[in-house]
């Protein structure tokens, strides 16, 4: 899933110049080593670049120490160890308490940070690194778990363009590459907001699920059904992205049938024992817009509701 970023001319950076003239192998460090920064290394040592990995457990550090990759024992040494790093961790403010550590070794470094956050914290965490004298570009992994070898699998990128360019191709091994442009926080923008649509979607397949298996029935025999239904999800997606570029859909009969339609899965869930707490979320969301479609005289779209355009 390359956009025209993956074929954009590389341009190598003086030291990847110089590496190339000594005929040097690319190397990479990887700061956090949790099971995505596990998987990055593999995906790097199976490309033939030299890893340099530190984490706070040493645990993890051997078993990819034992894959072929480089032992850091402090920070410093995984900054020192080469141009690029790669940050893997929870969040944000553990970039700043890892990082910070060895501030004065950030200078001429590029910081390549693929943790999950806030896109205004991945702004401020641009900001931080650069304040050090480091370059900086953001990151968000769209992948199966920690499969980055799914073929579904990418990653966004935002930050200063000649930055990703110049390091594009060292960083392709971990998955196919998606530049969004040039705000630090346009990849997690991106990113959070596939996830808002993943989240609830992971709840309401297991009630589903559950409501299957509470109802003595097989499971086996949903889930072809369930794939099936999935297949029209790119025909909503399309509707509703053009209609919310024109104010979102709204219609009160349509959103009243929403609403006894939430009741009747609520009805079906707690039937059988099934916990409909997403369902009555739902439903209350559905109700808020009958509400305020009734109190301006004219329908108020969930789009709308969702912008905040209506109390």
């Amino acid at each position: 899933m390359y956009t025209g970023a993956g074929k954009q001319p590389y341009r190598l950076s003086k030291d990847q110049h110089m590496s190339q003239q000594q005929g040097s192998t690319a190397s990479v460090s990887v700061i956090g080593l949790g099971p995505m920064g596990q998987s990055m290394v593999r995906a790097f040592l199976k490309a033939g670049t030299e890893v340099t990995v530190w984490n706070r457990s040493t645990a993890k550090v051997d078993a990819m120490v034992e894959l072929g990759a480089k032992r850091a024992d402090t920070v410093a040494e995984a900054l020192d160890a080469n141009e690029v790093i790669v940050v893997s961790l929870t969040h944000y403010d553990a970039m700043y308490d890892v990082l910070g550590q060895a501030t004065d070794h950030l200078a001429g470094k590029v910081i390549a940070n693929l943790s999950s956050d806030s896109p205004e914290k991945a702004r401020a965490g641009g900001a931080w690194v650069r304040s050090h004298g480091a370059e900086f570009v953001s990151g968000g992994f769209m992948s199966a778990g920690d499969n980055i070898e799914h073929p579904a699998s990418y990653v966004f990128y935002s930050g200063p363009r000649e930055v990703f360019d110049a390091h594009a191709e060292l960083l392709r091994p971990l998955s196919p590459q998606e530049y969004l442009g040039t705000d630090d926080g346009l990849a997690q923008v991106f990113y959070q907001a596939l996830l808002i649509t993943f989240h609830p979607w992971i709840l309401s397949y297991h009630q589903a699920l559950a409501v299957v298996e509470r109802s003595g029935h097989d499971i086996d025999q949903f889930l072809p059904y369930a794939i099936r239904s999935a297949g029209a999800y790119p025909f909503f997606m399309e509707e509703y992205a053009k209609e919310a570029k024109a104010g979102g859909w709204g219609d009160r009969a349509a959103l009243k049938m929403m609403d006894a339609g939430a009741q009747h899965i609520i009805d079906a869930s707690e039937e059988v024992g099934v916990d409909a707490t997403l369902s009555h979320t739902s439903q209350s969301l559905w109700r808020k817009a009958i509400a305020a479609s009734e109190a301006s005289g004219s329908p108020v779209s969930m789009f709308q509701l969702m912008r905040g355009d209506q109390d």
